[in-house]
């Protein structure tokens, strides 16, 4: 006669295997194709696994392919498109494969109030407007800008280098000596430092921590990394303002560069 205690043990046994098979197979990181399905431009959606780090973006079919396990957690993020996550199923996992909708992003305009109606006649329309026109630098005939907000290295810059060299018959004096005694060079090297400044710091604050979680950097070669990437003569080019995706290709293509130089010094 069969023990009861040996089937206890037995059935035991049973869900502690088939907790671990479960267990594995949850944990399981496999290969994904994607395809992403809309009406406007496929190519260039941003495709990031939020969980693991994963990043790639979509072809002109809108297909791509990335590495995840069941409920990672996958971001799509596109200018034309709503930004979209969503969490991998067992399903999709066990399949190798996602598709997804994603919406267009629609900008509606602002309310727009209808006044003086305008004929086309500009002195006409210009008699008839309410609207008085404040003095500016152009009223006065002095050089000045009308650009975004300028920062101090930015503004010193402006006020050295503004202004045609010749004006009438004359000549810009204090924009050729600026030429001159290299002030002009000067400025625009601290205008380039601020502006490098600024981009590393935000890849440092906001893309160097998702880049360094997939790629192996001592700590204390970090910065000097960031400033490696930054004497190149794209840099800016290829941060400023770019996405997050962007920039974590550009760090992609510079760390083997960067390691190759640190050994030459060593």
């Amino acid at each position: 006669m069969r023990s009861p205690f040996f089937s206890i043990q037995h059935i035991l046994c049973l869900i502690v295997v088939s907790g671990m098979t479960l267990v594995a197979t949850h944990a399981q990181k496999v290969e994904l194709s994607g395809k992403i399905i809309s009406n406007g431009e496929l190519e260039g959606i941003h495709v990031i696994n939020k969980t693991s780090y994963r990043y790639t973006t979509t072809d002109q079919n809108g297909l791509f392919i990335i590495e995840g396990k069941v409920s990672d957690s996958i971001y799509f993020s596109s200018i034309q498109y709503l930004p979209k996550t969503i969490v991998l199923s067992t399903q999709q996992v066990n399949s190798k494969s996602i598709t997804v909708s994603l919406s267009e992003s629609i900008n509606a305009l602002d309310e727009v109030m209808v006044g003086t109606v305008l004929t086309g006649d500009l002195n006409s329309d210009i008699t008839n407007s309410e609207a008085e026109r404040p003095i500016d630098f152009y009223d006065l005939g002095i050089p000045g800008y009308t650009g975004p907000r300028l920062n101090l290295a930015e503004r010193r810059l402006f006020e050295a280098d503004a202004g045609p060299l010749v004006i009438g018959l004359g000549l810009n004096f204090s924009k050729l000596l600026n030429m001159i005694s290299g002030r002009t060079k000067m400025l625009k090297e601290h205008v380039k430092l601020d502006n490098d400044k600024q981009t590393i710091q935000r890849i440092k604050d906001v893309v160097g921590p998702l880049f360094f979680t997939t790629n192996a950097l001592e700590e204390d070669k970090r910065m000097e990394f960031y400033y490696f990437c930054a004497d190149a003569p794209d840099f800016q080019q290829r941060c400023q303002g770019r996405s997050d995706v962007e920039i974590l290709q550009f760090l992609d293509s510079k760390l083997k560069a960067f390691k190759i130089a640190s050994l030459s010094k060593n």
